[in-house]
C-alpha cells in the first residue's frame, strides 16, 4: 500500500466533508497538507495576514452555511490568527482552524527555547468551542473526526486542531476513512411534536405575539420560514444585532435594530415573545424591564439548537431543542390549523400602528441628508450605497462610528445581505470579511463600509482581492480621529463645553487624533481603482466609476469629523453599557 503523508489524511477527510476553499498562508511546517488539496479538488485562497484567514473563513461559513476552514503555521502564524479566533468564535460562525506545531520530541513538553513554539492548545481553548493536539500518527483520523462532530455541535464556533509538523510531514500507512455519517450526526434535530403543539396554542391565545430572532435563522438558512412565520402570526419581528436583514426589511412585519424605541415599545407591548435562535444578550439589553416587559408579565418560548442557550438570559416559559429549519415549518403547520381562533384583526392594527411609527422615526433620521456642507456628513454614504448598489449586494459593515451611520441609513430588502462583527465591535475585521464574501458569492456585488482607522489595520489586503481576482468596494470613511472613543473623552472632560460646541479645542483631547493616509491612492498603488471625495454627488458618481471599473476599489471620502462623532441613536447606545433595572 502506497504511503500518503499524515497531512494527506486532513486533505481527504476534508474532501469528504465537501470542503471546498482552505483560507490560509503557506508554510513548511504542513506542507504535507496544503500540497495535497488541489489533489482533492480545494482551492486555497492565501490573505496577506493570518487574522484575515480567519475571518474570511467565518464569513465564507456564515454567508453560505457551509464549513469555513483556515490553517495557520506554528509559533508566529498562530499568534497572527488569534484575534480572529476571538472574534469568529464570539460571533459564532462556523470555523475549523487547523495548525502546525513544532514536532513532538522537542515541544510536548517544551524542551526549554524551543524556536517558534507556545502552548497554542492551552491558549486556543479559553478562546474557542474546542482546541486539541494530534499526538501520533494513528491517532490522526480519530482527532480530525472529533473536531468535525465539535464542529456541528450546538452553537457555532472556532474549533481548532493542532498537528505536529513532524505528523504533517511524515508518510504514514494510510489509515480507513469513515464517511461522514458515521462519525456525526447527519439529520436536523426535530422538535418535540407536543411542544409544537404547545408554543401553537400559547401564540394562538396571545394577544399581542412577536418574534425576536437570533443569528440562529443565518446559521439554519431559515429565512424564508421566518417571514412565512410572521405572516401567519401577523407579528412583528425584532431581530439580535448580528441577526441585522434575517427578514427582508421591506417586509410590514420587520423592525431592524436602528428603530431602537419601536424595538422597545414592541418588547414592551407584547404579551408573548417567540425567540427564535437568540441568547437575548447585551445588546438586547438580557431581555429585562424598562426595555422589555418584565418577566412575570411576558410568556417567553425560546427555541435554540444549543440545549446550553434555552433560559441562558431571560427565563423561558416553553424550552425547545430544534433546529429551527424544522421547527419554523412545523409550528407554521399546526397555527395555520387554528387560524380562525388567532385574533388577527387586532394584530394587524398594531403593526399598522407600529409602521407608522416607522415611518416617523424615518423621517426624523432623514432630515441629516438635507445637510449638503463640504466635507459632507456621514449619512450620505450609507444612503446613496442602497441606491446605487442592487438590492442582493452584500454589505460588510466594520465597527465604531461608521457601523453606527451605516446601519441606521439602510434598509436591506434581501436576506442575509449583511457583514459584520456585531458582538465584538473589531476595528479592520471588514477588510478581510469583505473578501470572505466575495469568495462565497463572487457573482455578487460586496462593499465594505469602514473608517480611516480601522482601514489602517490591514490594508494589505487590497492585494489580496487583486491577487485572487475579488471584486470588493472598499468606502473609507475618513475623519482622521478615533471618533468614537474621542467623544466618549471629550464628555468625560467638560461634559457642558462638549454638548455646547460639539467639540473640545485639541489641546484638550488625549491622542484620539490620527494623521492622514491617501488610502485611494495606497489601492491605486496594488492595482485597484482608487477615488477621493468629499461631495454627495461627487461619491455617487465615483461608486458608478467603482463598479464599471469591475476590479477592487477603494474610495476615500472626506466627511465632517465633528458630526461624524454625533452618531444617530447615540445615548440609546450608551444605555446599553448600564444594567438594566427591571426583571
Amino acid at each position: 500500500m502506497a504511503m500518503i503523508h499524515g497531512g494527506e489524511v486532513v486533505a481527504k477527510m476534508l474532501k469528504e466533508e465537501g470542503v471546498e476553499k482552505v483560507f490560509g498562508i503557506i508554510d513548511g511546517t504542513y506542507f504535507g497538507f496544503y500540497s495535497n488539496l488541489r489533489k482533492y479538488g480545494i482551492e486555497i485562497i492565501t490573505p496577506r495576514h493570518e487574522t484575515s484567514a480567519v475571518h474570511m473563513a467565518g464569513t465564507y461559513a456564515r454567508m453560505t452555511g457551509k464549513l469555513g476552514v483556515c490553517m495557520a503555521s506554528n509559533g508566529p502564524g498562530v499568534a497572527n490568527a488569534l484575534p480572529g479566533v476571538a472574534v469568529e468564535n464570539a460571533e459564532g460562525n462556523r470555523v475549523l482552524l487547523i495548525t502546525s506545531k513544532r514536532r513532538l520530541q522537542i515541544s510536548q513538553p517544551d524542551r526549554g527555547g524551543t524556536y517558534q513554539w507556545f502552548d497554542q492548545v492551552g491558549v486556543i481553548q479559553k478562546m474557542s468551542k474546542w482546541s486539541e493536539a494530534v499526538t501520533s500518527p494513528d491517532r490522526i483520523s480519530e482527532l480530525i473526526r472529533m473536531a468535525l462532530r465539535e464542529s456541528y455541535k450546538g452553537r457555532p464556533g472556532v474549533v481548532h486542531i493542532d498537528i505536529p509538523e513532524n505528523i504533517m510531514n511524515t508518510k504514514i500507512e494510510p489509515p480507513a476513512l469513515w464517511k461522514k455519517n458515521q462519525y456525526r450526526r447527519q439529520h436536523d434535530i426535530y422538535p418535540d411534536p407536543d411542544l409544537v403543539k404547545e408554543a401553537a396554542e400559547i401564540l394562538v391565545q396571545a394577544r399581542m405575539p412577536m418574534i425576536h430572532a437570533g443569528s440562529g435563522i443565518i446559521h439554519a438558512l431559515a429565512f424564508n420560514e421566518l417571514e412565512k412565520l410572521a405572516e401567519v402570526l401577523s407579528a412583528p419581528v425584532t431581530t439580535s444585532w448580528a441577526a441585522r436583514s434575517v427578514l427582508r426589511e421591506s417586509s410590514e412585519y420587520s423592525f431592524p435594530m436602528p428603530y431602537v424605541k419601536i424595538n422597545n415599545k414592541i418588547r414592551n407591548d407584547a404579551d408573548v415573545v417567540l425567540v427564535l435562535g437568540s441568547r437575548i444578550g447585551e445588546t438586547d439589553w438580557w431581555g429585562k424591564a424598562p426595555y422589555w416587559k418584565n418577566a412575570a408579565e411576558q410568556k417567553m418560548i425560546q427555541v435554540d439548537i444549543d440545549d446550553s442557550i434555552l433560559g441562558m438570559n431571560k427565563p423561558a416559559d416553553l424550552a425547545i431543542l430544534a433546529d429551527l429549519k424544522k421547527f419554523i415549518p412545523a409550528l407554521i403547520k399546526e397555527l395555520e390549523n387554528q387560524k380562525s381562533k388567532m385574533n388577527l384583526d387586532v394584530r394587524k392594527s398594531n403593526l399598522r400602528f407600529y409602521q407608522d411609527l416607522k415611518r416617523s422615526l424615518r423621517k426624523d433620521y432623514d432630515k441629516k441628508l438635507q445637510d449638503k456642507e463640504e466635507p459632507m456628513i456621514t449619512a450620505h454614504v450609507p444612503h446613496i450605497c442602497r441606491e446605487v448598489f442592487p438590492d442582493d449586494a452584500i454589505c460588510v459593515m466594520d465597527g465604531g462610528n461608521t457601523a453606527v451611520w451605516a446601519n441606521f441609513y439602510q434598509e436591506f430588502p434581501v436576506p442575509n445581505t449583511v457583514v459584520s462583527t456585531f458582538k465584538f465591535g473589531m476595528l479592520g475585521a471588514g477588510i478581510s470579511q469583505a473578501l470572505g464574501a466575495a469568495v462565497a458569492f463572487p457573482e455578487r456585488q460586496v462593499y465594505c463600509i469602514i473608517g480611516d482607522g480601522a482601514m489602517g489595520f490591514h490594508p494589505q489586503e487590497i492585494e489580496t482581492a487583486i491577487r485572487n481576482n475579488l471584486k470588493p468596494i472598499y468606502i473609507v470613511i475618513s475623519d482622521r480621529q478615533w471618533g468614537m472613543v474621542k467623544l466618549t473623552q471629550e464628555i468625560a472632560l467638560k461634559p457642558i463645553q462638549t454638548m455646547v460646541f460639539k467639540k473640545l479645542p485639541e489641546t484638550e483631547v488625549i491622542n484620539t487624533d490620527l494623521g492622514e493616509i491617501e488610502f485611494h491612492t495606497l489601492a491605486e498603488s496594488m492595482g485597484a481603482f482608487g477615488a477621493r471625495v468629499k461631495k454627495p454627488e461627487d461619491f455617487r458618481t465615483a461608486l458608478k466609476a467603482a463598479i464599471a471599473n469591475n476590479k477592487c476599489a477603494v474610495i476615500h471620502v472626506d466627511v465632517d469629523p465633528v458630526k461624524h462623532k454625533w452618531v444617530p441613536g447615540l445615548m440609546d447606545f450608551k444605555d446599553m453599557h448600564n444594567e438594566p433595572k427591571g426583571k
